[in-house]
């Protein structure tokens, strides 16, 4: 059935105004195919995003409040003790979620190209099938738009929306993903029938001479005016991959040392300090307020025990039986590195302070006022042989050692394996053990 909303002899209708006018849109390239196929790749690869993303927040210990936003009401997830094996867990969890995330960012925009006549049909809707699938468009794309604008500009460190980000892209992300679900649901009948009549061989190898808009649809994709083609299905189609394909390649070097001067777009450069300590910084020692004197008269402080209060100063550290892991530390931003580092098992610590099989230890910075300043690690991440109070650090090629700078933590820091970054707590001052 083909649809007009204009008089046979072209005239445009005063009533309706051009953004509605099926003869505002005049691409040949779109119609139900194209669409499609941006859906089906869409389909394939954000729900790995939106899995990858319920999956931070969960590494983030919800149970024990420091996940944001703490209070979620009815939206909220199964609580599970995060795991630490395999250590490079949350660097490939969260590097999905952000680095698939951006490369289909050309996809995205690609498919809401492909589907702008829709948005504008008029009258906006004709049936309550309509609404319900109008409710459905306008969570899908609405949340979809708002988890990347804010989702990007967090990666950039532009915080000028005004609000926390964690909390608005966690509800964000629930909207969008009943848009989706619901889209999906609407949809994927369409989609799977738009790809078997349209086959590569039909669309895809058209070059741009023997490019014709497709059938006319019910949907209202296909323009009734077409203008000349300028370019070939086929290229609309390379062209938004290798879009895909140079955000990925930008991207990369974020979390491959070796691809590093590839990450152009890194907010804080490609350097950040020397030798093994060349490595990301999200919160430098000027910024948590962390003068240069602070490893002087240094103590770390063990609570939980019968004894009472034990206090280690660094040569103490130093004294105890060292142990060496190389593992990844990853952000929530997507960045991620692997290091080798060296210290104290924090089950060595616990058994010091006299709780050698803790519930949770609570870690708390010399830090102040950073929202990432104390964290509480779980039973099995304490006596995670790998687990530590690191002292210092090496490359992951078995280089020479060094102590942390000050920016990675000096005088000791936590490393956990598969811990979000921001919870391997920098310029430890005290844990306390506590038992069940």
């Amino acid at each position: 059935m083909t649809r007009t909303t204009e008089p046979a002899d072209g005239i445009r209708d005063p009533r309706v105004p051009p953004p509605f006018s099926p003869r505002t849109w005049r691409s040949p390239l779109r119609g139900p195919w194209l669409t499609s196929v941006f859906g089906v790749v869409l389909l394939a690869g954000l729900p790995i995003v939106i899995l990858t993303g319920l999956l931070s927040y969960l590494a983030y210990g919800p149970q024990f409040g420091q996940a944001i936003p703490a209070d979620v009401g009815a939206l909220r997830l199964p609580l599970i003790d995060w795991p630490t094996s395999p250590s490079w867990l949350y660097r490939l969890t969260q590097g999905l979620h952000v680095g698939l995330g951006l490369v289909l960012v050309p996809v995205i925009l690609a498919k809401l190209w492909s589907v702008v006549p829709k948005l504008f049909a008029w009258p906006p809707v004709r049936s309550v099938a309509q609404v319900l699938e109008r409710v459905s468009l306008l969570a899908l794309v609405g949340g979809i738009l708002f988890e990347l604008v804010t989702g990007i500009m967090n990666i950039q460190y532009d915080y000028s929306f005004g609000f926390d980000f964690y909390t608005a892209h966690y509800w964000g992300a629930w909207v969008f993903i009943g848009g989706f679900v619901s889209h999906v649901l609407i949809k994927l009948p369409t989609m799977v029938r738009s790809l078997r009549s349209g086959g590569p061989g039909r669309w895809l190898h058209d070059a741009v001479d023997e490019t014709v808009p497709e059938p006319p649809d019910e949907h209202g994709l296909v323009a009734v005016a077409p203008s000349p083609p300028t370019m070939s299905r086929r290229t609309l189609i390379g062209t938004v991959a290798a879009g895909s394909a140079l955000v990925g390649l930008t991207t990369i070097g974020t979390t491959v040392d070796a691809l590093r001067p590839l990450a152009v777009l890194s907010p804080r450069g490609r350097s950040y300090g020397t030798g093994p300590n060349d490595f990301q910084v999200n919160r430098t020692a000027f910024g948590a307020g962390i003068g240069p004197g602070v490893g002087d008269g240094y103590a770390l402080v063990l609570r939980g025990g019968p004894a009472g209060e034990l206090r280690l100063d660094r040569a103490a550290l130093a004294a105890m039986p060292q142990h060496t892991a190389t593992l990844p530390i990853a952000c929530v931003e997507g960045w991620s590195v692997t290091r080798t580092w060296s210290g104290v098992r924090l089950r060595d610590l616990a058994a010091r302070a006299g709780v050698p099989e803790p519930a949770t230890a609570f870690v708390a910075s010399l830090e102040r006022a950073g929202p990432f300043a104390r964290v509480t690690l779980q039973g099995n991440q304490v006596l995670d042989p790998d687990s530590l109070l690191a002292l210092r650090v090496g490359d992951d090629a078995g280089g020479p050692m060094a102590d942390l700078s000050l920016d990675h933590g000096f005088p000791a820091r936590v490393i956990v394996p598969a811990l979000p970054g921001v919870h391997n707590t920098k310029w430890v001052g005290a844990i306390d053990f506590r038992s069940a």
